[in-house]
């Protein structure tokens, strides 16, 4: 959420187009021009709607089952009363993740066939050769995809640390390999090496 002396902003798209309307234009992360800022804010609902759930939700079916790990990393940093609550409540929290994401048995299978398929998807359009998926520099759609593909293929360079493959159980670490070495894997973790600040803030 981004409140501001005008307005009070809830999406994140909503936020980072706020910001760059304020950025100076060789910053911005829109392009200029009307029909090329529609193919990004196309892409960016697209990753939103459908990559970005999908992604969080298969994570969360891996790593519930984890508590002491996802504990350990989760309350990094957070007030020695709210790690003792979490780690208290730890039953009735899991049950509200999965009410509020909608787990159920199986659902793991679609969702690891939808984020294939949004990998192949981004893939596809970066296969003529550009640098990036819109236009000739970074932008607001890499920006987003980046984002929302950190849940597969957790980047050791983040906002926060994430647990790495040789932390995790071998099926979510051999999911993480697979998604990191898939050709739009291997991007998203471009993204984070080249633009780590304008990814994660």
């Amino acid at each position: 959420m981004l409140v501001t002396p005008d307005i009070v902003l809830t999406e994140s798209e909503q936020i980072v187009g706020w910001a760059d309307d304020r950025t100076p234009a060789e910053h911005q992360l829109y392009p200029g021009d009307a029909g090329e800022r529609a193919e990004v804010e196309r892409l960016n609902r697209r990753f939103d709607s459908v990559l970005g759930p999908r992604a969080r939700r298969l994570m969360y079916v891996h790593m519930l089952p984890e508590r002491e790990l996802m504990l350990r990393f989760n309350n990094t940093g957070v007030p020695r009363w709210e790690d003792r609550a979490l780690r208290l409540g730890w039953p009735l929290l899991g049950r509200l993740v999965k009410s509020h994401f909608g787990i159920r048995p199986g659902i793991e299978v679609e969702d690891e066939a939808v984020v294939w398929q949004e990998f192949d998807f981004v893939a596809g359009l970066l296969a003529d050769g550009r640098p990036y998926l819109c236009g000739d520099r970074f932008g607001a759609a890499d920006l987003t995809f980046a984002a929302l593909a950190a849940a597969a293929i957790v980047p050791p360079i983040y906002g926060t640390p994430l647990p790495q493959p040789d932390e995790l159980p071998a099926g979510t670490a051999a999911l993480v390999e697979r998604a990191r070495e898939h050709p739009a894997g291997r991007y998203a973790m471009k993204l984070f090496s080249d633009h780590r600040r304008e990814v994660v803030g």
